[in-house]
């Protein structure tokens, strides 16, 4: 009899987690991806100040300056200018350095098996800091994480390692890059398992962790110490103050939705125009320019304009103006396909809006309600709210916000969910013909044991049975009820046939009286056992490419059961129904 040997002596080596030492072997590379990640922030912060200074003060200097709070009419062509050279190194280099490098860097793990081209990792962080330098509306995140990604990938491909451990080192390398950027790691982390990884496992987890708390390490020595927008404003809040800070989150969440909307609306506005994708950032320069010579506040990364939003130091007037100038040039600027990142734009926005509110809320400070404005924005914009709450601690250094911001952030996020199919992130992933679900859950393969699907009454052949009667036992639909039965000698399982193997049989030469038995014999058998998972015997069905197993009773090897493929269908359909079907469990009766 062909028994599975590896079945033979029964063992339980289901764990929490599929972790193997190659952990190890990841952390440790996590450890260069980090540092790389942290050096790469270094250079596109650096490429930046720069180009800004060059272009506005037309002098060399590696020191961040604010833009002029006036600008000369000749300076509206400096974003148009600059636009237009990435216009052209997206033509002409990489299509890839277009938007705002998180959905890029998402595609590249859905379909790229996590491999980015060289020229990627060059191409993006020298066309977003020429993009933001000139002017340009956006934060320095997305590119970051695009080109963190980028040197992860870079250098998984270095060794042999697998597609999703390729994705590990790309996702720890994104995460180096935003923390070396804002000095963020849990939040980084956080946005590794909210929107990158599409998986929680210790595998992926360890080595991300690593490379941000790495690239934490490096920051003070590279972009400085401390948190990037300090606020020691407001102790603990009363009960009542989190109605309100959930009042501000849904209104963050309908501004999320509106900005999305839009987003997608003017991007399809440029699809329609009747020149080539290389000309749009020059057109949406244009736009650019003129909101900067009326506001020089919209242009750039606006780190200034964040921290003046969380002290409260902008009026009522101000921040009307701040807000709307700052969404028309973005979402224009984006939309043409330049590069940049939607971090930095997003606080401002919805800081902006948050100040605003908060002239009107009888608590706090009104930077307060900007900081929540901000926190809320980006939960329900990214879909990441858990990233959302404490990448607004991490940026200002104050844990008493937690509970506040994780209030808005989480009702961002469920307004965005309930209006929205589709985020601002993976609606351009859609948009390409892709699909992705962003809710994670246990597979039912991996929770089911196979006893419970497997059909307890079998049909099966004596192994005694002339090959004869066998084929004239096909032949007949009257008896034959399924298309292979299992073959058994004294009570064991010897093979399975199928009509397949009668058919045969009727054309070759058998001598008369040949045993069933004797005509497998040799044949091999793929068995399954009632105690083992769903998923283990399906990933044997399909390596085997067999549709029907015999299950057995592991130690007495006696057959308990039959599996077949549209059995595993019920898996899904138990899940479905788990989640559809709804019953009261607890009840009072009625006399």
């Amino acid at each position: 009899m062909a028994i599975d040997p590896s079945s033979l002596r029964f063992k339980d080596r289901l764990s929490d987690f599929t972790a193997d030492p190659r952990l190890l072997l990841l952390a440790v590379m996590a450890l260069a991806v980090g540092l790389a990640g942290a050096g790469a922030a270094w250079v596109l912060l650096r490429l930046i100040a720069i180009i800004t200074n060059l272009a506005y003060y037309q002098h060399f200097s590696i020191v961040l300056a604010p833009f002029p709070q006036s600008l000369p009419l000749w300076t509206i062509l400096i974003p148009v200018v600059g636009s237009l050279i990435i216009g052209l190194m997206a033509r002409y280099g990489s299509k890839k350095i277009r938007g705002h490098g998180i959905p890029e860097a998402i595609e590249a793990i859905l379909i790229g098996q996590s491999r980015i081209a060289p020229k990627v990792a060059l191409l993006k962080p020298l066309s977003s800091a020429i993009s933001i330098g000139s002017g340009g509306p956006f934060g320095a995140e997305g590119p970051i994480i695009m080109t963190g990604g980028a040197l992860g990938s870079l250098f998984a491909q270095l060794f042999h390692l697998s597609s999703a451990e390729r994705k590990t080192l790309l996702v720890a390398g994104a995460a180096a890059g935003m923390t070396a950027v804002f000095g963020t790691p849990i939040a980084a982390i956080l946005l590794a398992v909210e929107l990158l990884l599409f998986e929680w496992k210790p595998r992926s987890f360890i080595p991300v962790a690593v490379a941000a708390a790495i690239a934490a390490a490096a920051r003070p020595f590279l972009i400085g110490a401390g948190p990037l927008f300090p606020y020691a404003g407001l102790g603990l809040l009363p009960w009542w103050g989190l109605g309100l800070c959930l009042a501000v989150g849904i209104v963050a969440g309908l501004q999320s939705a509106l900005l999305t909307l839009c987003l997608y609306g003017v991007e399809d506005l440029f699809h329609k125009l009747p020149i080539h994708w290389m000309w749009w950032p020059a057109l949406g320069g244009i736009v650019v320019g003129i909101g900067g010579y009326y506001d020089p506040a919209v242009l750039g990364v606006g780190y200034d304009q964040i921290r003046l939003l969380i002290a409260g130091d902008l009026s009522g007037h101000a921040a009307i103006l701040l807000l709307l100038l700052k969404m028309a040039v973005w979402l224009v600027a984006l939309s043409s396909g330049t590069s940049g990142g939607i971090l930095a734009p997003l606080l401002i926005m919805g800081g902006a809006l948050g100040l605003l509110e908060g002239q009107y809320i009888p608590y706090a400070d009104t930077g307060f309600w900007a900081l929540l404005g901000m926190a809320a924005i980006l939960g329900g914009t990214m879909r990441a709210p858990l990233t959302a709450a404490f990448f607004a601690i991490e940026l200002t250094g104050n844990s008493h916000l937690l509970l506040p911001v994780l209030v808005a952030s989480v009702g961002a996020f469920g307004t965005t969910v309930l209006l929205m199919k589709r985020s601002i992130l993976t609606e351009r992933i859609a948009r390409r013909g892709l699909h992705l679900t962003r809710e994670y859950g246990i597979d039912p393969f991996l929770d089911t044991r196979v006893a419970s699907i497997m059909a307890p009454s079998v049909d099966t052949l004596d192994g005694e049975m002339p090959v004869g009667e066998a084929v004239a036992f096909f032949a007949d639909p009257a008896l034959t009820l399924h298309k292979s039965y299992p073959v058994t000698d004294e009570g064991s399982v010897i093979a399975m046939i199928s009509r397949a193997d009668a058919l045969r049989w009727s054309r070759e030469d058998w001598p008369e009286g040949t045993l069933l038995k004797d005509a497998v014999a040799g044949k091999p058998l793929l068995v399954g056992y009632g105690d083992e998972l769903v998923a283990q015997l399906a990933d044997r069905m399909t390596a085997a490419d067999v549709g029907r197993v015999p299950i057995l009773e592991r130690g007495s090897e006696k057959l308990i059961g039959l599996v077949a493929r549209r059995d595993l269908l019920r898996v899904r359909m138990n899940q479905t129904r788990q989640e559809e079907h709804r019953s009261r469990s607890l009840g009072f009766s009625r006399r």
